[in-house]
């Protein structure tokens, strides 16, 4: 089932009676196609689980609508919408079977006992929780609740998976698990899911697009390598990669980039758009590259983006080195760094000199170039 998400608001009343509201979605526009998996992701607050809430239906939209396929589902009550939806907390019934549990919202929909029950097990399959049907919750891990949990959503058919940050109570080796096992069952179900994170490597992992949110504002839509390799601003920059992508204070000057006192880029061009008015009055855009103008600028640097040179084009101060089997971590420290330290991911057969300064050449496709004021992408 497609979703289509259109100038979707959520506004909520101010805490104080004489203040603003807060808008916890503003403006949203997005088209989830139909049998995919969706990863609304981003830090606290940035709006995604509201979103989810308003897909689900328990919370109401101040503005805007949702569209399951062509039918308008704004204003229609939960129960009406076909969606499971799973929580972060499960919310199992502690006196219940793994059965029961699993039955609930057939006995709600009065389907027959053991067509309940059939269905109960074909759904506790599809999770490989069908040997634990007569425990109950206290008697699981937590990874198995969760697919307690998960099947409950399933066993409806819903045309429509909604799942609240499912791992966050896991341990690493669990969440790990877990959502292979979430990819495993949207694949063979085809059910459309969208699933809400703040952990941007289970949401690269896991997702075919990704919806990348900042303060209730959608920042960036696309698969997860796209968003990675082509980021739209400074944060979703900042937002994905692990370690982080490393961000230095440069310049532009003369048609070079600097980053402090040396050229790590030359006669570079960036994309320029200009308008163009017809004599009949039309208005056409066109895009040329041009030599960038004298600016103040942010420098990205995927850690993967050093190539050790003794001759490279920026030199670091070198403060330890971690070897890590297939790689090396070459952690530095520069002046012009926004961050304590910059971290430089190295193949292990690279061989290092004993030094305290290490120098490095670029590789064109892992630096990005971003305006300081706003922050927007511009190469």
């Amino acid at each position: 089932m497609k979703i289509s998400i259109e100038h979707l608001t959520k506004a909520f009343p101010s805490r104080n009676k004489k203040g603003d509201p807060v808008i916890a979605v503003n403006d949203m526009t997005i088209e989830i196609p139909s049998g995919k998996l969706v990863g609304l992701l981003g830090p606290s607050g940035c709006g995604k689980s509201t979103t989810l809430f308003m897909l689900s239906g328990l919370e109401n939209p101040t503005a805007g609508r949702i569209m399951f396929d062509d039918e308008d589902v704004t204003t229609l009550a939960p129960e009406r919408r076909g969606i499971g939806l799973v929580f972060q907390n499960y919310a199992l019934y502690p006196h219940m079977t793994v059965e029961q549990n699993i039955m609930f919202p057939l006995t709600n929909m009065r389907v027959p006992k053991e067509e309940a029950k059939a269905r109960a097990l074909d759904a506790a399959r599809l999770v490989q929780i069908e040997d634990l049907m007569a425990r109950k919750p206290s008697e699981l891990s937590g990874g198995q609740q969760q697919r307690v949990a998960i099947a409950r959503a399933l066993v409806k058919m819903p045309n429509v998976l909604l799942l609240d940050e499912p791992l966050s109570n896991l341990d690493a080796r669990l969440r790990l698990q877990t959502r292979e096992e979430i990819k495993r069952i949207q694949r063979e179900t085809g059910i459309t899911t969208v699933f809400v994170t703040h952990d941007q490597e289970e949401a690269m992992s896991i997702c075919d697009i990704m919806v990348v949110m900042k303060l209730g504002i959608v920042q960036q839509i696309g698969e997860p390598q796209h968003i990675y390799d082509d980021p739209n601003n400074l944060f979703v920059a900042n937002f994905l990669g692990t370690p982080p992508i490393n961000v230095f204070k440069g310049k532009a000057e003369g048609g070079n980039v600097y980053i402090g006192s040396q050229a790590v880029m030359k006669k570079v061009k960036v994309p320029v758009k200009k308008l163009h008015e017809a004599e009949d009055g039309t208005v056409t855009e066109e895009t040329t590259n041009e030599i960038i103008s004298d600016q103040e600028l942010y420098v990205g640097i995927r850690p993967e983006g050093f190539i050790y040179d003794e001759k490279g084009v920026l030199t670091l101060n070198v403060d330890h080195i971690e070897v890590m089997g297939r790689d090396k971590s070459v952690v530095c420290e520069h002046e012009s760094s926004t961050k304590p330290t910059v971290r430089c991911i190295l193949d292990s057969d690279v061989a290092l000199p004993d030094s305290d300064k290490f120098s490095f050449n670029l590789k064109p496709n892992k630096v990005f170039l971003f305006n300081a004021e706003t922050e927007e992408r511009i190469l």
